[in-house]
């Protein structure tokens, strides 16, 4: 087992985005997060979304860039990348709506599935997908 000091806490699910400040206003409409900080310099904002923080910061900063790499986006129409991001409900059809309704492109109506969890998808304005679905029924 291991000891407090190396014991792992996800802190962070940061999307890079073009517009920091569209994405928390389009996050924080279409999802119902409130935005908990938008940094004077429009490079971070962050979600009040629990215990882990939902952030987004710009796809190219000289700051990051340069030690970890340029952001890469998927270079066709349809295509994904390699992550996406998961909000639970208890009304899945209602926030799949709300999410429509405030700017989310659709990608596949909420369903059931044989996994025991209802689901559905969006894309926001950077393309990154969306699930909008219930926790997995054991």
């Amino acid at each position: 087992m291991a000891s407090a000091a190396v014991k792992p806490l996800l802190g962070y699910t940061i999307l890079y985005v073009t517009d920091v400040d569209k994405a928390a206003a389009f996050y924080a409409a279409a999802f119902g997060y409130a935005v908990r900080r938008l940094d004077q310099s429009h490079k971070w904002a962050e979600l009040e979304s629990g215990a882990t923080t939902i952030a987004f910061t710009p796809l190219h900063q000289r700051e990051t860039d340069g030690l970890s790499g340029q952001v890469q986006l998927p270079d066709a129409a349809g295509a994904r990348g390699p992550v996406e991001i998961c909000f639970i409900y208890e009304d899945v059809d209602a926030a799949y709506r709300r999410a429509v309704e405030n700017g989310a492109v659709p990608v596949s109506a909420p369903e059931e599935k044989p996994w025991g969890q209802k689901s559905g998808f969006v894309r926001d304005m950077d393309g990154n997908v969306v699930r909008i679905g219930s926790h997995v029924r054991e």
